[in-house]
């Protein structure tokens, strides 16, 4: 039997009394005050200059990776016990380190704005330097756009107590939420959000989804108001940062982190929008099987339960064993590692208060490690979240070897390889179903994702464009953000629901993280690119394992329409790539529709 927590102690033993992660963090600072040190002194006429500035990302790659594993240790800690103080605590004195590492960073990319065109080009054909070409070129350019060095530092010093704090300070408001819910017996339970937020959107009793629905919108509303403040001083953070760097375009920041253009991201969102009423018809007829005329909120992720049939239900070890079972399908290599991931006790999957809600996959490059945290409640919709964080680990383990520049990749491609996992799960679950009221189901969990992507993912999209547009005139009330916020839902699902969710804005932690902007948009790029590398190993002849480690270790090295078009051979600018996985959407919703048709008649 695989441990349903993870270990941690063999990253640092003692928790967040660590003296390990102590002596770490003393070597951090003593690194970076030797990288400053030798940024500022790099001089970019010297003719060592490919020596030295090989050295000097030898050094930054160390601080790097430091930075990742003691980062990475503490929010495991803290997402793994909300109460954990001393974790926080010690995260904020990490956290603090980070705007020696961003001076040291400007300094550098402000040097290699001095180097002549010609000069920078011959640099990065060395043997030292070819293989981090692009990454460095990047750096180039946004040290083109920097402000002086005393400027970037006030503002990554005043990002600690600004923007970085307020993200935290969403952390610590929903540590306080409770869910008060009344089982069965009559016991009043309090649940976390994590633990109700399952329990709203998949327990099979419809009444007990609504109720529960109703409590979480109420709890979420009482702390609006809180929820605002933060939301409205992380974003008004950001966009006075963009304002001061000269900066009118809040999606600039967000498409060039993803190295993808607006062309793409518009073709994708077009191409969507294009497609919508099969996918509201899809959710017509799952409220029609659940005696309702349209579908309401908590409904959407609900399983269908038809002909006296039982949702299937996986046991954590037996989630595990056919995961490894159907990823050894299409990669050896990636049932390998899961395995070992789950010997190895990297993932944190037990059903118990005290932990955040969502989940996560994060790295540990020292020790070339990966740690999985969700809450597992025995669905098929778990074993895909744990199918889709095992793809986020195994798509890290192929770029270990690797430069870490290298090893940055943006949240679009990110998304590739673990929905790649997923939807082997999905069609694996699929081709299992022996009955047509277990295929119908199936088809359902299958399009929960895809529903996601287009309508949930969509809405988020819209909500953060109208709350940027509007925050840039000032303060956004609450009851505004709320009205914002079911006005989006409204659009993205094409009028499709007969009950929205109004303080979503609150309780979603993606709007609140502080290092990506625009966390959204970048999971239905990688559900769809991720649905074009499937449809090629479908058709592979055999060599498909090679071909997908190859285009996961370029997902740093380039843009994304290059990655696009070196691997798949297609345009990310035009719809026809997009339509292609649509396409393969609506033809399980087709199916869908074909086999409830007898049920709604």
């Amino acid at each position: 039997m695989y441990a349903l927590t993870w270990d941690l102690d063999s990253i640092f033993p003692g928790g967040s009394q660590s003296k390990e992660l102590t002596g770490r963090m003393e070597l951090l600072e003593e690194q970076l005050k030797d990288y400053q040190s030798k940024v500022k002194n790099f001089e970019v006429k010297d003719r060592d200059i490919t020596a030295n500035l090989a050295a000097l990302l030898n050094l930054r790659e160390k601080i790097a990776n430091g930075f990742s594993q003691c980062s990475s240790f503490l929010n495991a800690l803290m997402s793994a016990d909300v109460t954990d103080v001393d974790a926080k605590i010690r995260y904020g004195k990490l956290t603090s380190l980070s705007p020696i590492f961003q001076l040291s960073e400007t300094i550098l990319a402000k040097k290699f704005t001095e180097i002549s065109d010609q000069d920078w080009s011959d640099l990065l054909t060395s043997d030292a330097l070819k293989t981090v070409a692009f990454r460095l070129s990047e750096i180039r350019r946004d040290g083109n756009e920097l402000l002086s060095e005393e400027a970037e530092n006030i503002i990554n010093t005043l990002s600690l107590d600004g923007l970085n704090a307020w993200s935290q300070h969403y952390d610590t408001l929903v540590a306080t939420i409770e869910i008060p819910f009344t089982d069965e017996a009559g016991n009043v339970q309090k649940l976390s959000a994590g633990q109700a937020f399952n329990k709203m959107m998949g327990d099979p009793d419809k009444e007990v989804r609504a109720a529960l629905f109703a409590t979480w919108e109420n709890v979420w509303r009482e702390k609006a108001d809180l929820f605002a403040d933060t939301l409205n001083h992380l974003d008004g953070f950001r966009l006075s940062t963009y304002k001061l760097h000269g900066t009118t375009d809040y999606l600039k920041q967000p498409l060039e982190y993803n190295r993808m253009s607006k062309a793409t991201l518009d073709a994708m969102w077009g191409t969507i929008q294009k497609n919508k009423q099969p996918i509201v018809d899809f959710l017509t007829r799952k409220a029609q099987l659940f005696g309702k005329e349209k579908m309401e909120w908590q409904d959407q992720d609900a399983p269908i339960i038809l002909d006296g049939m039982t949702e299937r239900t996986f046991t954590y070890d037996e989630a595990a064993a056919f995961i490894l079972d159907n990823f050894r399908k299409f990669s050896p290599k990636m049932a390998d590692f899961a395995q070992m991931a789950f010997e190895k006790s990297w993932i944190e999957a037990e059903d118990r208060p005290g932990k955040r809600p969502g989940g996560y996959c994060t790295e540990l490059p020292e020790t070339q490690e990966s740690r999985i945290f969700m809450t597992y409640s025995n669905s098929i919709n778990e074993v895909a979240t744990l199918a889709h964080e095992l793809g986020h680990a195994f798509h890290s383990s192929v770029l270990w070897d690797i430069p870490r520049l290298n090893q940055d990749y943006a949240m679009n491609v990110a998304e590739t390889a673990s929905t790649f996992a997923e939807l082997i799960v999905a069609d694996a679950t699929l081709k299992g179903a022996t009955t047509k009221a277990e295929k119908i189901n199936l088809l359902d969990a299958k399009m929960q994702n895809a529903i996601a992507m287009f309508m949930n993912i969509h809405a988020r999209f819209i909500f953060e464009n109208d709350f940027y547009t509007a925050r840039q005139q000032g303060l956004v009330a609450p009851e505004k953000i709320t009205e914002m916020m079911v006005a989006a839902q409204k659009e993205a699902y094409a009028d499709g629901l007969a009950k929205y969710h109004p303080h979503f804005w609150a309780a979603k932690l993606h709007f609140f993280i502080d290092d990506v902007p625009f966390y959204n948009f970048p999971y239905t790029f990688g559900y769809l690119f991720s649905m074009g590398i499937y449809a090629q190993a479908m058709k592979s002849d055999g060599n498909f394992e090679d071909q997908y480690i190859a285009l996961l270790r370029d997902t740093a090295a380039m843009t994304t329409e290059e990655l696009a078009q070196k691997h798949l051979n297609v345009d990310l600018t035009k719809p026809d790539f997009w339509q292609a996985g649509i396409d393969m959407v609506l033809h399980d919703i087709n199916d869908f529709m074909t086999l409830t048709e007898e049920y709604v008649k």
